[in-house]
């Protein structure tokens, strides 16, 4: 009775990991906005890490959350440190990694805590009319095994998805705003 107890506990403990070995390690979001200003205005404003506190919802949901910087902002190799008591914000950095003037700035997220983990972010901008930019956002991001079994009870793309563009409603609103006399 305890050999077969001892087998059936074993085959419960196995099925997540075995299950885990099939699911996907890593996903990608990207959401998109168009705003009604020249790209140039977009981009001189979008490359900016220091201006992500005015548009991005992470940025809003702690107040007193610290913020430290290194470098110059809007070239390669500033970075942008937070660090928050808000277990959805927690402790972190954003660097400059590369900047393709006027279309392109690609970003390393570092995260600190409450998890560890580094992944790619970036933004684009192209012209698509008359005073007209599409601004894309995009996050990436890798879960090991066995830990990528967690995509079958959260939806990471919908979560970040939202989050993103959340952040680029307030950026269109933010610039299209008229310019004060």
């Amino acid at each position: 009775m305890l050999k077969k107890f001892i087998i059936v506990l074993a085959i419960i403990v196995a099925i997540p990991f075995i299950t885990a070995l099939f699911i996907k390690k890593d996903y990608q979001v990207e959401r998109v906005i168009v705003i009604n200003q020249p790209v140039n205005e977009v981009f001189d404003y979008v490359k900016h890490l220091k201006n992500q506190d005015n548009f991005s919802k992470w940025a809003s949901m702690d107040p007193n959350m610290q913020k430290t910087y290194r470098g110059t902002d809007a070239t390669v190799g500033f970075v942008s440190a937070w660090a928050s008591d808000n277990p959805d914000v927690g402790v972190g950095e954003q660097e400059i990694k590369s900047i393709t003037p006027g279309k392109r700035i690609d970003y390393e997220l570092r995260f600190l805590s409450p998890f560890q983990a580094t992944e790619p972010a970036y933004m684009t901008t192209v012209t698509v009319g008359d005073n007209q930019t599409e601004v894309r956002w995009g996050f990436s991001g890798h879960m090991d095994y066995p830990m990528n079994l967690m995509f079958l009870f959260m939806d990471f793309e919908a979560m970040i998805g939202a989050d993103l563009q959340q952040g680029l409603d307030t950026l269109k609103v933010l610039l299209e705003k008229p310019s004060q006399p």
